[in-house]
Order: C-alpha cells, then structure tokens, then sequence
C-alpha cells in the first residue's frame, strides 16, 4: 500500500497520505461507499454523468460544514453534473445532518465502512482513519479532470477551480 507523507497537514502536523493517489486525466477508479441510509453506493451508478466529489474530513466541524453547504447549493446548476460529498461520517450522522443543513441536492456518503475511496483515491489519513480534504472532478467518459488535495486539513479547497472545471468538461 503506498503511503505519502509531506502533503497534507492537520493543525501543522504533517499526516501520511495512504492509497493510490487519482491522477489527472486517467480512468476514475470505481469505489463503494454507504448512503446516508445505509444503502449502498457505487460510482458506476453515474456513468455518463459530470461528476465532482467533495472530499471532508468530517462534516461535524466548520470548515467541512461550509464545503458541503457550499457545494450543495451548486448541486443542479450545471447540466449533467452531479455533487457528491464524502467523509468517514457514520451514515447516522450524515443523515442527522443533512436533516438539520437542509442538504438535499448533493449526494452525501460515508467511506467509514471500507474506506474504499480512500485508500483508491488516495485520500485516507492513516494516523487519524479520516479523509483528506479535497476535491474530485471526473467527465462523463469516466475521467478524473481535476484533483485537489489541500494541504492543511483546515483550509478550504478551490471553489471556483473546480465548479469551472466542472462547468467546462
């Protein structure tokens, strides 16, 4: 498994990166995650579609608050796009929270279970068994097109980068 350290930082401490990290411009790998009500989700469910996934360390703190709320009220803005957000929140927790936030036009999951996009993506935080903050953006033939990981976990990502990509794919 490979492991990279240097990228990210979480309150100034350097965390180790662990997984395959995605890469521009090649085929997004297909990954598992559980719905806010348990059911199960694949990537493949949205072939033929833009899709951009908002990557959050947890949904239960400020800044992964904003990311999704923002990334949410873009969700339906670009045709043939669809948003999703993930983060390593127990399903219940999502599901309280998109309740109390009003979330209902992203796709919200939880990769607490297998950690499969994490570790395919690259984005798991080996010291602390949560995702990095990032973003995803993969064009309907299945392509990743943009890929950011933020370097310090409490930072926000590039909003409008990756909503220009996503319009321009």
């Amino acid at each position: 498994m490979e492991k990279r350290k240097g990228l990210v930082t979480m309150k100034g401490k350097p965390v180790t990166l662990v997984g395959s990290p995605v890469k521009e411009n090649a085929p997004a790998p297909v990954f598992s995650a559980l719905t806010k009500d348990m059911s199960s989700f694949r990537l493949s469910e949205l072939a033929g579609r833009k899709v951009l996934i908002s990557v959050a360390t947890s949904i239960d703190t400020s800044v992964c608050d904003m990311q999704t709320v923002r990334f949410n009220e873009e969700a339906g803005k670009i045709d043939n796009a669809v948003i999703l957000s993930i983060s390593m929140d127990l399903p219940a927790a999502l599901k309280r929270y998109c309740a109390d936030k009003g979330i209902e036009n992203s796709i919200v999951l939880s990769d607490h279970k297998d950690a499969d996009f994490g570790l395919k993506y690259g984005f798991l935080m080996e010291e602390h068994r949560l995702l990095a903050r990032g973003i995803v953006v993969i064009d309907q033939e299945g392509l990743v097109r943009y890929v950011e990981v933020v370097p310090e976990i409490g930072n926000y990502p590039d909003y409008e980068k990756a909503l220009a990509v996503l319009q321009e794919i």
